[in-house]
């Protein structure tokens, strides 16, 4: 080979060679660029974490409440449950408490029988408080439709108006509720 064609192929080869160079260079840049998008449009390994572990809080919150509001569901109805008990025992109750009642206002002439019978609703009276009974309807009490049962009217000028003359029957409350309403006479 001649100087002059070895001096080409020197040159073809280095064109050549810099055309390869060429869009290698360019390769990376356009590699570079395409990864930037991935990088965009997929969350990095670190933000799929943070999500995944904001979805896992809120489920853990959301069960929280979830078991919180089901512990006082279940303490509201246990509480109920109680309340009802109570209320249905001392419906059965009250026959007894009105014929000790009776038995307090007759007349006898045998001391212990009265004191027997006052002794006995003594300690129902005690029971009755212990488990949160209340009795209600005593004369001269303001008439309240929503506790009381009235069953006779009466004009009497010396009470006031929508005053209890005369209680017929005892009623009962435990707490807010109405276990049996007080059976009464009402003035004016």
């Amino acid at each position: 080979m001649s100087e002059k064609e070895q001096a080409t192929a020197q040159a073809a080869e280095e064109t050549e060679k810099k055309s390869a160079e060429a869009p290698k260079a360019e390769q990376p840049e356009a590699a570079k660029s395409e990864k930037k998008e991935k990088k965009a449009k997929k969350p990095s390994e670190a933000e799929q974490l943070k999500e995944q572990l904001a979805k896992e809080h809120d489920q853990f919150l959301r069960l929280a409440a979830e078991y919180d509001n089901f512990r006082k569901r279940s303490q509201r109805e246990k509480d109920g449950i109680y309340r009802d008990a109570v209320s249905d025992t001392v419906k059965k109750l009250l026959p007894v408490y009105d014929n000790l009642q009776r038995a307090l206002l007759s007349e006898t002439s045998d001391e212990a029988y009265k004191k027997g019978v006052e002794m006995t609703m003594t300690e129902l009276k005690k029971i009755f408080t212990g488990l949160g009974v209340e009795a209600f309807g005593e004369k001269g009490d303001p008439f309240d439709p929503a506790r009381h049962n009235a069953v006779m009217h009466v004009e009497d000028e010396s009470l006031a108006e929508n005053v209890i003359a005369e209680v017929f029957q005892t009623g009962f409350t435990l707490g807010d509720k109405v276990i049996r309403f007080a059976m009464v006479k009402v003035a004016n």
